[in-house]
C-alpha cells in the first residue's frame, strides 16, 4: 500500500480494487444516512472517501447506481456477519442471527432508516428490483445460517414466511430506532421469537414428522 495526494492535498492510501470499492460504499452509507438523496453529490461521497470523484464514477457509474448498491447491501445480511454466528442449537443460532442483525442496523441507523423509508414508498421500479433481489439473497443466507439448505429443504411457504419476516424486521426496527416505541431488548425478543416459531413450526424438520 502506498500513498498519493488527493485533489485537496490530503494523502490518499492506495488500496486493492475490492477494498477501495468497499471503502467507497461505507462512506456512501454514512453520507446517504446523514442527508436526503437529493442533497448528496458524488463529490460529497468522494470527499468523504478521500478519493477523486472520477474514481467513484469508475466503480459505480453515477450517484443513482451507487445509491442502489448501498440499498442492496443494507437489505442483505452481510456474509461477514453470518460467518461469525454461533454453531450451537437452533435457539442459539436464531438468537445469533437476530442479535448480529440488530447490531449492524444500530451501527448504520441513519442509512437503515433511509432504506426503510425508500422501501415504504414503493414507487421506484429500480428500488423494487433491488429489494426483490436482496430479499432472496437474505432468505438464502438466513436459512443457511440456521442449518437449512435453501435449495433442497426450503419450500415456497417457508421462503414466503421468511420474506414476510424481513418486512417485519424493517417495521420493528423503525419502531425502535425512529419512533422510540420499542427498546432494543423488546425488538430482539419480538424478532427472535417470530423467527424461531417460523423455523420450528414450518421448517423441514416439522414437515418430516
Amino acid at each position: 500500500m502506498t500513498a498519493s495526494a488527493s485533489s485537496e492535498g490530503r494523502p490518499r492510501i492506495r488500496m486493492e480494487p475490492e477494498a477501495r470499492r468497499d471503502q467507497i460504499i461505507a462512506c456512501a452509507r454514512r453520507v446517504f444516512g446523514e442527508k436526503p438523496y437529493g442533497a448528496v453529490s458524488l463529490a460529497d461521497i468522494a470527499r468523504e472517501a478521500g478519493v477523486a470523484r472520477g474514481l467513484v464514477n469508475h466503480y459505480f457509474g453515477g450517484k443513482r447506481e451507487l445509491y442502489l448498491e448501498v440499498l442492496r447491501e443494507m437489505i442483505a445480511v452481510p456474509d461477514s456477519v453470518l460467518e461469525r454466528l454461533p454453531k450451537g442449537t437452533l435457539q442459539e443460532r436464531v438468537s445469533g442471527v437476530v442479535d448480529r442483525f440488530l447490531s449492524v442496523v444500530d451501527r448504520n441507523r441513519g442509512m437503515w432508516l433511509a432504506t426503510v423509508d425508500a422501501l415504504s414508498h414503493g414507487h421506484d421500479p429500480d428500488v423494487d428490483s433491488v429489494m426483490r433481489e436482496a430479499e432472496e439473497v437474505t432468505v438464502d443466507q438466513t436459512l443457511r445460517a440456521l442449518g437449512i439448505d435453501p435449495g433442497a429443504e426450503a419450500d415456497e411457504p417457508l421462503r414466503g414466511m421468511c420474506r414476510a419476516f424481513g418486512a417485519m424486521t424493517r417495521s420493528a426496527t423503525n419502531e425502535w430506532l425512529n419512533r422510540g416505541t420499542l427498546s432494543r431488548e423488546q425488538t430482539f425478543a419480538l424478532l427472535e421469537r417470530t423467527l424461531l416459531l417460523i423455523i420450528t413450526e414450518f421448517g423441514p424438520e416439522r414437515r418430516e414428522e
